[in-house]
């Protein structure tokens, strides 16, 4: 079995050399990773410029490893398509500093390999780890495995994807896993300015979580409550339901 891994903190982040390693207990590892901090690009591709990759020998515990000059989702379009000799059978992403809950899959470059993944017919799955410092990685890739390994006994649709986060962890692991729905994780924003050396104004964008009363079953309360969410995704951006209200418009031109 062949898998591609791939991140959006760059190749050399300890989530993805910590998943990597126990993946190879399993599969044969590529790494298509960026070659460096690629975090919330979203599903942004580049087209206005070219694409450079490395090889990067000996990279521990895979088959063979590149790094990218591009986004996690140009990693996974560029290895399927040119870099890897076979379609690989899965694409795992990460392990995310930081979880990627409810509305943060619309901006994460980590989630957005595993969608790609799924644009070319093969099952994505997300990986990320709430918290903010002293990230227990190999406890986490230890649960990824096992999460992955029952995904891997399911007659899975290659068009699968699926954003899994962990709750911060220590060394005992996590209370279990919990299916869930994407919750709500909305942030007040701020751009903070200032001056470069001559004078010119520039930006940094900072923000504080919005309180929010999130259902249950939700991607955000189960992980503030120590549980590991996995939560299905899909492509289809569709509102169904809109779209029966919005026949009886009679839109005219």
């Amino acid at each position: 079995m062949d898998i591609l891994v791939t991140n959006d903190d760059g190749i050399h982040a300890k989530g993805l050399k910590a998943l990597v390693k126990e993946l190879s207990k399993i599969a044969n590892v590529y790494v298509i990773a960026p070659d460096r901090e690629r975090s919330a690009t979203g599903h942004a591709i580049t087209i206005h410029s070219p694409i450079r990759t490395t090889e990067v020998p000996g990279f521990t515990d895979a088959t063979k490893a590149f790094q990218v000059d591009g986004t996690p989702a140009d990693c996974v379009k560029l290895g399927i398509s040119t870099l890897l000799d076979n379609k690989p059978d899965f694409v795992v992403s990460g392990i995310n500093a930081g979880p990627n809950l409810g509305l943060d899959v619309l901006y994460s470059g980590t989630v957005a390999a595993a969608i790609e993944a799924s644009i070319h017919e093969i099952p994505g799955i997300a990986f990320s780890l709430a918290g903010s410092t002293d990230f227990c990685y190999d406890t986490a890739a230890k649960i990824s495995i096992q999460i992955l390994k029952q995904l891997m006994e399911k007659n899975l649709d290659n068009n699968s994807i699926f954003n899994v986060n962990l709750p911060v962890l220590a060394d005992q692991g996590c209370k279990g896993i919990v299916v869930t729905t994407l919750g709500i994780r909305k942030y007040i924003n701020f751009y903070e300015q200032r001056s470069d050396p001559r004078g010119l104004p520039y930006y940094w964008l900072a923000g504080d979580l919005m309180d929010h009363i999130n259902k249950p079953d939700t991607d955000v309360n189960v992980v503030d409550n120590g549980y590991v969410s996995i939560t299905p995704i899909n492509l289809d951006f569709t509102h169904y339901q809109k779209v029966k209200e919005m026949k009886d418009w009679n839109f005219k031109f």
